[in-house]
């Protein structure tokens, strides 16, 4: 389990500083509190599928997939 949640924090992490948004602002955005956000790009919690939907929406994804490139 570690290496998926690893891609998906690297990949969540990625997205957020491409959209040019702090921890905070998604949080905000999700309507989550930035400590998940933080839990999530450090490893120390798995997302529930509606939250990797809310996440991929607040970031203006395409798709909820996107979130999980590279995960087999």
């Amino acid at each position: 389990m570690e290496p998926v949640r690893k891609q998906f924090a690297a990949n969540l992490r990625q997205q957020r500083e491409r959209a040019g948004l702090s921890q905070e602002a998604l949080a905000d955005k999700c309507d989550l509190h930035r400590t998940e956000i933080s839990l999530l790009e450090r490893c120390k919690r798995s997302p529930r599928l509606e939250t990797i939907v809310i996440l991929s929406r607040g970031l203006g994804l395409s798709s909820a997939a996107e979130l999980l490139n590279g995960i087999r």
